[in-house]
């Protein structure tokens, strides 16, 4: 029960956070349900999905009208396995179009959907699945030559909550295909109960900065709270084709490759395995209009798209996050894609909260990384929480529609005041404009390729390792992911490391290979403040810029 009653207390904060916001309006107490509903009874016929499995790169597509009958199928089975409201089913797969039918079938029964990403091992899972009390885990049969049945036979022995497991690509009982078969548990039509608008239904979880993943928890107020004003500063349609490479598991892939596309009652074309030659193709098959993902899709889209020599007809909006977008970038994929480049600002607590406008100056989207969307607002205050004026670079801190309900079973970790502003860990500043430019972050989090590094958890396995008597992350830049992670590292008297010894390390205590460093410097000391206190910024100018670390070391001695 500790779950549910976590949940309870989510919405209850959400309720009087409802009473008491300022942004009339932009909670309508509506849910995906309503819209999807609404696309079925508009456009049955309308292709609603399209995806290509890897790595046949097979297109399967399905319209409205049959998207909704699976969707009901896999509900009533739900019902039949017994899930009951408020349980947690956890989705850990690509971006293949049973993902949005899973999503479907758990807001027909008022259960929550928990997506992981395909890339989580067990070191992650058992945490993850253990926190959310998870009854259902789908996972692929084998997905980029993994083999994922070994793993959730592992995850079940030691998670008495875990009660079911289905596998997408499999056969036999516990097939995926069997949830798509008409209940057979009873003669009639299953009762399905939805949840409310301010009713948790979606757990994701997030690395931070207390050295473990936080349940981050979203009511559908909070995610149309965010997705709404977005599709409308955008000026999507149900003429639009979106195209989302981005992990459905992400909350960008999650955002604007379900919620969206479903939204305008238009299409969502998903990839679920970036290679830009392929992605091109797909969308010149698909006539595409729009994506979103991280600055590292832009750079490959516009490195295969030069190479081509070809255009993308049709193709309007490229939406970049996770990192800055170079100058050069902006421009070079302006003119390749014909499109308009537009820079955002978000966080899995809060969605994009700010965004560049489609018809500002092309620069305009590596030099800010924009306003606040329509329901959204900023601010930069100091360690007092003072707020500042213009240009001048503090703590970020946000309060919007899509504001996140709160951490699950971590309610201390919330860092919403009051009165809603929710501190986001990044320093920034805003101009008169209202334009808000990152400038850095306070939380010990790497960002790589838009996906979030958790530091401090990959510090303190390595604090295990034999031969490591101190350790300190720190990012570096790169070109393409635009940050990956440096270990700084003192070994024990007498040892000798590499950075495959660090990395056959990690692996063995079931860490993701993303999460490792992929750069190594031996040192024989710290930095260290008076208090002892590792200086981390004498050590990312030392990885980052040689000479300014060596004057930072001096400065700090």
């Amino acid at each position: 029960m500790e779950c549910i009653l976590s949940f309870r207390h989510a919405v209850s904060l959400s309720e009087e956070r409802k009473r008491n916001m300022r942004h009339v309006g932009f909670w309508r107490d509506e849910t995906i349900l309503d819209y999807f509903d609404a696309a079925v009874a508009e456009r049955p016929d309308h292709v609603a999905i399209v995806d290509y499995k890897s790595p046949s790169r097979r297109r399967f597509a399905l319209t409205y009208r049959e998207l909704n009958q699976h969707v009901s199928n896999i509900a009533a089975n739900f019902l039949s396995l017994g899930i009951q409201p408020g349980d947690v089913i956890s989705i850990q797969l690509p971006n293949w179009w049973e993902f949005t039918a899973l999503h479907l079938a758990a807001m027909r029964i008022g259960a929550v959907t928990n997506p992981l990403m395909p890339i989580f091992r067990r070191r992650e899972l058992e945490f993850m699945l253990q926190l959310a009390e998870s009854k259902l885990l789908i996972t692929p049969e084998e997905f980029r030559k993994f083999s994922y049945r070994p793993l959730v036979g592992e995850l079940r022995k030691v998670l008495p909550a875990l009660k079911h497991a289905f596998f997408v690509g499999a056969e036999g009982a516990d097939s995926f295909d069997r949830l798509l078969e008409p209940s057979q548990s009873s003669g009639h039509r299953p009762s399905f109960t939805p949840p409310q608008a301010d009713d948790v239904c979606q757990v994701l979880f997030t690395s931070g900065t207390t050295g473990e993943p936080k349940g981050v928890m979203h009511t559908s107020n909070t995610l149309w709270g965010d997705v709404r004003p977005r599709v409308e500063r955008l000026g999507l349609g149900a003429d639009d084709v979106v195209f989302m490479p981005s992990p459905l598991a992400h909350q960008t892939g999650f955002l604007v490759g379900i919620l969206m596309p479903i939204y305008v009652r238009g299409t969502a074309v998903l990839q679920d395995i970036w290679n830009a030659d392929h992605a091109l193709d797909i969308m010149r098959a698909e006539k595409t209009t729009f994506t979103m993902a991280s600055t590292p899709f832009l750079l490959d889209l516009t490195n295969a798209i030069e190479k081509a020599g070809s255009e993308l007809p049709g193709f309007r909006i490229f939406v970049a996050g996770g990192a800055p977008i170079p100058p050069a970038l902006v421009h070079r994929s302006s003119k390749a894609l014909g499109a308009a480049i537009v820079s955002i600002w978000g966080m899995t607590e809060c969605g994009a909260s700010t965004a560049t406008d489609v018809g500002d100056p092309v620069n305009k989207a590596s030099e800010s990384d924009g306003k606040p969307n329509p329901g959204a607002e900023i601010r930069v205050v100091d360690r007092n929480g003072t707020v500042l004026g213009h240009d001048i670079s503090g703590h970020l801190q946000v309060r919007s529609a899509g504001n996140f309900v709160g951490y699950l079973k971590r309610p201390h970790l919330n860092a919403t005041s009051a009165d809603g502003w929710l501190e986001t860990g990044d320093l920034a500043t805003i101009n008169n404009e209202g334009y808000v430019r990152i400038t850095g972050r306070s939380k010990d989090v790497i960002i790589r390729g838009g996906e979030n590094v958790p530091v401090v958890e990959i510090e303190g396995l390595l604090f295990e390792h034999p031969d490591i008597a101190e350790v300190a992350i720190v990012p570096y830049p790169d070109e393409r992911l635009g940050e990956r992670g440096c270990a700084f590292v003192v070994p024990r008297e007498g040892s000798r490391l590499t950075l495959d010894d660090i990395a056959a390390f990690l692996i063995e205590k079931g860490c993701t290979k993303n999460y490792l460093p992929e750069r190594l410097e031996i040192v024989s000391e710290m930095p260290r403040t008076p208090s002892g206190k590792i200086q981390k910024f004498v050590l990312r100018e030392r990885v980052q810029n040689p000479e300014r670390g060596r004057m930072a070391r001096e400065s700090a001695v």
